[in-house]
């Protein structure tokens, strides 16, 4: 958990470029391409907007809300969605919560056209960031109540953030056992054969994220 929550921004802004820069260039670049086709630009909307569509969903199936800051030059973001679209994975989650994601932090990777509008505005919220700015580790999840109430974030309490740069996916026990303190308490009624699959399907997604840079 420790290296999936604090990929540093600040940190990473100088290799984004080099090293995960592809994704992000990819992603303006079928922006620039749906715009040339269509002739509308294709902004991002704005981050409350995205939080209310969740909201309105948790309230409507009585979920929790799993709100994920990311950015498109985050490797550990992409492990992360990767390891939510495993199928075992979406089988738990579309039971107990609704996943919303917010771009943050695109500027790092030289696209801030990228963000939600306000995306700054509600990691602080969620206590990503604190007043006034500062870093966050990437992803960053939230885990609210169908009113938008924090039922608790990933952030790691007296860490130093700035250890966690190297940002690869989760691999030990402990970093395991934090992240599934989050979603149980998200969602008190997570059985132990469903965390159990969670389990695996972490530890299935960190071979694969080894086996692909190797």
């Amino acid at each position: 958990m420790s290296k999936i929550v604090r990929a540093m921004v600040m940190a990473l802004m100088i290799c984004a470029a080099a090293t995960t820069g592809t994704t992000a260039a990819t992603t303006a670049a079928t922006t620039a391409a749906t715009t040339a086709a269509t002739g509308v630009s294709q902004k991002p909307p704005k981050a409350d907007d995205v939080l209310q569509q969740a909201q309105a969903k948790a309230a409507d199936q009585n979920k929790a809300i799993f709100l994920i800051f990311g950015a498109s030059w985050c490797e550990a973001c992409h492990q992360l969605d990767r390891f939510l679209s495993a199928p075992e994975v979406v089988a738990i989650f579309d039971k107990y919560f609704i996943i919303a994601k917010v771009s943050f932090g695109e500027a790092a990777g030289g696209h801030p056209d990228l963000d939600n509008p306000g995306s700054d505005d509600l990691i602080t919220k969620y206590g990503g960031l604190p007043p006034g700015g500062g870093q966050v580790g990437l992803p960053f999840i939230a885990v609210l109540d169908a009113k938008g109430k924090l039922i608790v974030n990933s952030k790691v309490p007296g860490q130093n953030q700035a250890k966690g740069a190297d940002a690869n996916f989760a691999t030990d026990p402990e970093e395991t056992r934090l992240f599934l303190s989050i979603l149980k308490k998200g969602a008190p009624a997570l059985t132990d054969d469903e965390t159990r699959k969670i389990q695996e399907a972490l530890h299935q997604a960190a071979t694969n994220n080894r086996a692909a840079t190797q």
